[in-house]
Formats: structure tokens, sequence, C-alpha cells
């Protein structure tokens, strides 16, 4: 029984003495991300998310979109403090509707009527999204 005992706290000594001996570099593997490249891809969402905000802010800045918005009583700067408050995703879909609807306007593909329709569905859509958060 001493004996059994004595072996048992010896390969318990032996193994403390492996996790010990271990550098805690071998026990945690390398990262697969390095810091660097998380860096870089933090600053290119926030450019990205820039460049839509600039988009949609072009878009409902425009003279039709300041109309539209008045002749629907909705609040031109409250649509526009809710645009900061979209998430990457919303504010994404809503700056490339926005785009496209100026790209369509612009080749005549669309009416004035048309135009304005979608402005203030745009800046409904934007009053809604933050509304419900």
């Amino acid at each position: 029984m001493k004996k059994s005992l004595s072996s048992a706290m010896g390969l318990l000594c032996v193994w403390m003495g492996l996790v010990m001996a271990t550098p805690q570099g071998a026990a945690a593997q390398d990262h697969v991300v390095s810091p660097a490249q998380i860096q870089k891809d933090v600053a290119g969402a926030s450019a990205e998310r820039q460049l839509n905000a600039g988009k949609l802010e072009s878009f409902l800045s425009s003279k039709e979109a300041q109309q539209a918005m008045k002749t629907a009583h909705i609040n031109e700067q409250q649509v526009r403090t809710a645009v900061k408050e979209l998430s990457e995703e919303d504010l994404a879909q809503l700056s490339a509707r926005a785009e496209k609807a100026q790209r369509e306007f612009a080749a005549g593909t669309l009416s004035d009527r048309d135009l304005l329709i979608i402005l203030v569905a745009i800046a409904a859509i934007i009053l809604i999204i933050v509304a419900v958060r």
C-alpha cells in the first residue's frame, strides 16, 4: 500500500514538473489572425462605413431629398442623426439603394415623382430602423 502510494506521488510529481516546465507559448497556439491584420480590417471597415455614410448623406442633402422630406413632414435633422446610428449592414444597403436611385434619376430612368417616393421611403426606413433598436 505504501509502495503504490509512493509510486502515485512520484508520478504526480513528474507530471506536475512537466506541466510547469512547458513554456506558456507552447501551450497556447499562435493567433490565427495577427493584431496588425485585425487593425487593418478595423481601419478598412471604418473607411467603408464613412464612404457609405457619405453616399447616403449626399443623397439626403440633394435639393430633391430636402423637398421630399419637407413635403412628407419628415424632420431632416432627425434623419441625419439616425443615419449615424445605423448598423454597418443597414448603412451599406441603404447607401447602395440611394446610389442606384441617383444613377437611375441621372440617366432619366426615374421621374421626379419616382425619386421623391424613393427618398421618402429611404428616410422613413432609416427612422424606423433606429426607432426599433
